[in-house]
């Protein structure tokens, strides 16, 4: 998969690929000024909201990995200033930086909230699905759990 799919309850999927998140208002040329140790560009979550019009009883954003084994479901509200990774210059975001896609969260909560928190900066984001109530969520629950998901991060380099 090269684009953003988006799921919403009640209406077919829709993907987006690299030129329409580029022509998608809300851009951000530069995620580190945001996210201090992040780079790249971005497009707001806000903005591609604004172009699907979800219904308003959809309250939840689950953000899955391109492979599944990753996602994570946080209320939409708590989400209003994220952003979705997409590109280096003009190209797509490598692998190496969490690409295809990124999901970020300024500001987020620290760790282990359950909520906007730092788990919730997704890599290799495939799938953003809107959903009443929470949805599929594989952060880790317990402190060993969560303190291996960071160690592998930092092994990383992400």
């Amino acid at each position: 998969m090269s684009g953003l799919r988006i799921e919403q309850e009640g209406k077919p999927a829709q993907e987006l690929d690299f030129r329409q998140l580029a022509e998608l208002g809300g851009q951000i040329d530069d995620v580190g000024a945001l996210i201090p140790g992040r780079v790249g560009g971005a497009v707001t979550l806000q903005a591609i909201l604004d172009r699907l019009q979800p219904d308003p009883e959809l309250d939840h954003v689950t953000v899955e990995s391109t492979d599944g084994g990753f996602a994570a479901s946080v209320p939409l509200e708590a989400l209003r200033q994220a952003v979705i990774a997409y590109r280096v210059g003009e190209e797509p975001l490598p692998r190496d930086k969490g690409g295809p896609l990124r999901f970020l969260i300024p500001d987020d909560e620290g760790c282990a909230t359950g909520g906007a928190d730092a788990c919730a900066n997704v890599k290799f984001v495939g799938t953003l699905r809107l959903t009443k109530g929470r949805g599929k969520d594989t952060r880790p629950t317990t402190p060993r759990k969560h303190a291996g998901l960071h160690e592998r991060e930092r092994r990383e380099g992400n």
